[in-house]
């Protein structure tokens, strides 16, 4: 079976700042540009059987900065809709909720925009791409790649494990990186991780 890989998008001032940044597109700083371009050597030699992106720029900049052309946009993986945290740091959250955690905790509700979602909510969204992907995989006519969020990526590594989604708070994620999602024996595991070229 061919493996998924996981792409999160490079840095953007919001990013680097620690700023929740779910549905606001921000675009990718000159550091995010060379992160996703240091990208390309990985996947220059590869033909992957699809690639997906996040419709948001930073997402969609980074993949095709990485080579990965023919990416189709899925809506499904958009990063957590954080609501009323939308654009705030966890230190700010935490200000007037002490030992707040978006995995235990979640979101307040926001604007129109940004209404908020709860980790079972992310988690049904993963598991749509997940199974989206699953029949690509199975045909093991090349790789499967994910051009997304560090929160999103991060339950949708937990539901490929067979976690509830909370359990992506594990997985820590680092900008401009992207893992691997493999099977051994028919079992998933994690074949590589946070990989920088």
């Amino acid at each position: 079976m061919s493996d998924l890989l996981l792409v999160r998008h490079g840095e953007t001032a919001w990013s680097a700042t620690g700023r929740h940044t779910g549905r606001t597109d921000v675009p990718l700083t000159p550091r995010g540009v060379e992160e996703a371009i240091s990208l390309a050597p990985f996947f220059r030699d590869r033909r992957p059987a699809l690639v997906l992106t996040s419709p948001l720029r930073r997402a969609v900049a980074t993949a095709e900065l990485a080579g990965l052309t023919g990416g189709e946009a899925d809506p499904d993986l958009y990063e957590w809709d954080y609501g009323g945290y939308e654009g705030v740091t966890t230190a700010e959250i935490r200000r007037g909720h002490p030992g707040w955690s978006l995995w235990t905790d979640g979101v307040p509700p926001g604007d129109a925009e940004h209404p908020g979602e709860s980790a079972a909510q992310v988690g049904a969204r993963a598991d749509r791409v997940l199974a989206r992907v699953a029949e690509v995989l199975r045909a093991d006519r090349g790789d499967a790649v994910l051009v997304a969020h560090s929160h999103l990526l991060r339950v949708l590594t937990a539901r490929y494990l067979g976690l509830p989604p909370e359990q992506g708070r594990l997985f820590l994620l680092r900008t401009g990186t992207f893992s691997r999602l493999s099977t051994e024996h028919g079992l998933p595991v994690i074949a590589g991780w946070n990989t920088s070229p």
